[in-house]
């Protein structure tokens, strides 16, 4: 119910709606990722913060992405404008990052080269090569009760999620004026909810992959970095995501302890294939 979600993150997911919608046969192309997509497979988990996030992030798979409808023109007739380029599109002055991973958005820095899509409908993102990998389709819904839509759209896993956030965590890890302490946050109820045995054997796999290997392998150092201390940065974005609701002490014992106990199993699942 509406009542049970701030209202900004039910109009998130209003607008994330639309731009399924207007995204029509390309649907096969796209793998949710970002925090919706956390929320939908972890949800609230043990902390007192609730889920929150005012967009929503779509990744793009190239090598599914048909050259017709053309996205931009799509997106415009549903009511979408560019605002950043490349790749923030917005409408109710809400938020839609098409992003696509680095490896798969040829040359240039960070614009993704789409063929007749062009340059500036997404841009390139570390770190997503994994939920193109895992990831599996789940029936999104609107959190608004009066909004009856249903859309069927590909979920990156919790492994892929995680390799992302901490991507984007490390990539920011040095300017201060990008930090998000929520994604710090978001890696803890990833590491709260998740079977750690099962997920370290998600990651290994991910990392042994063609397509996912280097940037999940890349990951598994952001997360000792990150995380694997009670003063790293990644666990004092996560006390202050939670500052008020929830003890700091406790937050950052959580994120050493979990962090750690990932790393083993991530660890023991690479070193059985070797």
């Amino acid at each position: 119910m509406t009542g049970e979600h701030d209202p900004e993150y039910v109009d998130a997911r209003r607008v994330l709606l639309d731009a399924l919608d207007a995204l029509g046969s390309h649907r096969k192309a796209v793998v949710l990722v970002g925090a919706q997509a956390i929320y939908l497979r972890v949800g609230q988990g043990d902390l007192q913060v609730a889920p929150f996030t005012s967009d929503g992030d779509l990744a793009l798979n190239p090598s599914v992405l048909d050259d017709e409808p053309i996205l931009a023109e799509a997106l415009q007739a549903a009511g979408f404008a560019l605002a950043v380029k490349p790749g923030t599109w917005a409408r109710d002055d809400i938020q839609i990052d098409l992003l696509v991973p680095s490896s798969l958005g040829g040359a240039g820095r960070r614009s993704a080269r789409l063929g007749p899509h062009g340059t500036a409908v997404a841009r390139k993102a570390k770190g997503l090569e994994a939920a193109i990998v895992d990831n599996d389709v789940v029936t999104l819904t609107a959190l608004d009760p009066s909004d009856a839509r249903e859309i069927d759209v590909a979920v990156a896993g919790v492994g892929a999620l995680l390799v992302a956030k901490l991507h984007k965590l490390a990539e920011r890890e040095t300017a201060p004026s990008r930090w998000a302490p929520k994604d710090g946050l978001d890696v803890l109820r990833i590491l709260q909810s998740a079977n750690l045995p099962q997920l370290g054997a998600t990651l290994a796999g991910l990392e042994r992959h063609a397509l996912a290997g280097a940037s999940t392998s890349e990951a598994r150092p952001y997360l000792r970095r990150l995380f694997g201390r009670r003063d790293a940065h990644g666990a004092a974005m996560a006390v202050r995501a939670s500052v008020g609701l929830e003890d700091p002490a406790t937050i950052a014992g959580a994120c050493a302890v979990l962090a750690n106990e990932l790393l083993v199993a991530w660890e023991s699942a690479l070193a059985e294939k070797t």
